[in-house]
């Protein structure tokens, strides 16, 4: 016996509910419908609605088989990739409930809410509230809570539609052995053998049975999986990621559609867990939940730790203006994904931290014009100049390569062809065509020769002559020939606009 309390929720309509829920027209209750997914041997039966399973089709069953028993049953193609997706965002909208939550199987949800229960009044009062929340999103759902995993998987899936265990020996008695999760061939075996509930295995010797299974695996054998059932042997819950360490959430009573209000308190929520562990973050994400199922997300980055609500408060300006309530949100969830160690500064006599007000400058600039946008120049081991340099974090540790005087602060990326009009031998264009002007060089200073990096580049890459130029109103432009005249590579050498100096 555990501790631990798991939920897992059963969700038999999901195929078929998700499937006309992105229908324009709803389908009439009386037509019997089926969804089709492929099977070993031909297409199988993968969800069907109330009056498909009441003319007598069965989930799992060959399509032709089922219209043999129901001539009038319609069939359509399962989404499959949609309905794993949907489940996933399920599960992350079940953390509502508990930290740990992930999918189970095709058609399942499991929640760690050990500890979590007396948030909503009781595990009766959160299980309704599941079931509740669950139905108004569409969802037919069955649900359990248990010690053990095992147990919560086949009260949801044989109990009475919710169930709460507290005895694990006389809930799961009467259960059939289909709820230990066994394959269709051990199954059959079972009922051969007259084992019909887990209390009839249960109350086999063990000895007896041990001959027969001691080396199946898992879905195969019936003492491991009664084992995992009744807590002696463990079976961990496989989140998809770990619980975070600071998060902080508002729960609404009634579904709302701008959470612009409640984002300072939730912001001085988290802070305040920060500042207690002297942590500071640096990626936030805000996870509002939508009364449909949907979750919505946003991120933000930060150029250095932080914990100051008015400045966090500050980033998210504008970043809720687009979001889709649909019929409203009701939780939100502010988490830190990434954290810093951040002591307590000194501030300077003017109350200012060094660096302080150029980090919060790169966060409102990250914050409107993205993360891509605002970067540092970081050097690297290359001579080709679009290749000496690689964007950088604003903050980063590295230093700024130094800046060359016979080298533009501004490269064009990529460069761009010139047309000329007037050629020297030997020497830069006396005057060509750029951006549908015409510029007519005055003085030029070159050529600096820079060869191919040939352990990178392909063969048959020209080398580049590069010249700088300047015309008569003092305009100082980086221009260079690609290839010369019969070097075997190419045709005629080809010109182009590198960079502008300042």
């Amino acid at each position: 016996m555990t501790g631990r309390r798991i939920v897992s929720i059963w969700l038999p309509g999901l195929a078929i509910e998700n499937w006309q829920r992105k229908q324009t027209v709803a389908w009439p209750d009386d037509v019997p419908l089926a969804l089709a997914a492929p099977g070993p041997h031909g297409p199988v039966i993968h969800g069907l609605n109330r009056a498909a399973a009441l003319a007598g089709a069965r989930s799992g069953a060959r399509v032709t088989d089922m219209r043999a028993v129901c001539p009038t049953l319609r069939i359509e193609d399962a989404d499959l990739p949609g309905d794993a997706a949907c489940l996933a965002r399920l599960a992350f909208w079940c953390r509502r409930w508990g930290p740990w939550s992930a999918p189970d199987r095709a058609d399942g949800l499991l929640i760690d809410t050990t500890g979590a229960d007396h948030l909503f009044g009781g595990e009766d009062a959160m299980l309704a509230d599941m079931q509740g929340r669950l139905a108004r999103a569409g969802l037919t759902a069955a649900l359990a809570i248990a010690p053990t995993r095992g147990a919560a998987w086949a009260l949801a899936r044989f109990g009475a539609g919710r169930v709460i265990c507290h005895d694990l020996q006389s809930d799961l008695a009467p259960l059939p052995v289909a709820g230990l999760r066994l394959d269709g061939p051990t199954l059959l075996l079972m009922r051969r053998l007259g084992l019909k509930t887990i209390g009839d295995l249960a109350a086999i010797p063990r000895l007896s049975l041990m001959r027969r299974f001691a080396r199946a695996d898992l879905p195969e054998n019936p003492l491991l999986r009664l084992d995992q059932m009744l807590g002696h042997l463990a079976e961990p819950l496989d989140a998809p990621d770990p619980a975070p360490r600071f998060m902080a959430q508002t729960r609404l009573a009634e579904p709302v559609m701008d959470p612009t209000d409640w984002l300072p308190q939730l912001i001085a929520d988290l802070c305040t867990q920060l500042a207690a562990k002297a942590q500071g973050c640096r990626r936030l994400r805000l996870s509002i939940f939508r009364v449909d199922g949907e979750r919505r997300d946003t991120h933000l980055r930060i150029a250095s730790p932080s914990r100051e609500a008015a400045h966090l408060l500050r980033l998210f300006q504008g970043k809720l203006d687009g979001l889709d309530p649909g019929f409203g949100f009701d939780l939100l969830q502010l988490t830190a994904e990434a954290v810093e160690a951040l002591p307590d500064a000194q501030p300077d006599l003017d109350a200012r931290s060094e660096g302080l007000e150029l980090a919060r400058l790169i966060d409102r600039l990250t914050a409107r014009f993205g993360a891509a946008a605002i970067h540092r120049p970081e050097a690297v081991e290359s001579h080709i100049p679009e290749r000496s340099e690689t964007p950088a974090p604003p903050l980063g540790q590295t230093p700024v390569p130094d800046a060359r005087p016979d080298r533009p602060l501004r490269l064009l990326t990529p460069p761009e062809e010139i047309r000329v009009l007037y050629a020297i031998p030997e020497g830069p264009p006396a005057q060509f065509s750029w951006r549908r002007q015409t510029l007519r060089v005055a003085r030029y200073a070159g050529p600096e020769r820079i060869a191919p990096e040939w352990w990178r580049d392909r063969p048959g890459t020209r080398l580049r002559d590069y010249f700088r130029v300047e015309d008569p109103s003092g305009l100082r432009l980086w221009i260079y020939r690609e290839g010369l005249v019969h070097d075997g590579r190419g045709g005629t050498p080809r010109w182009f606009l590198h960079g502008i100096f300042a």
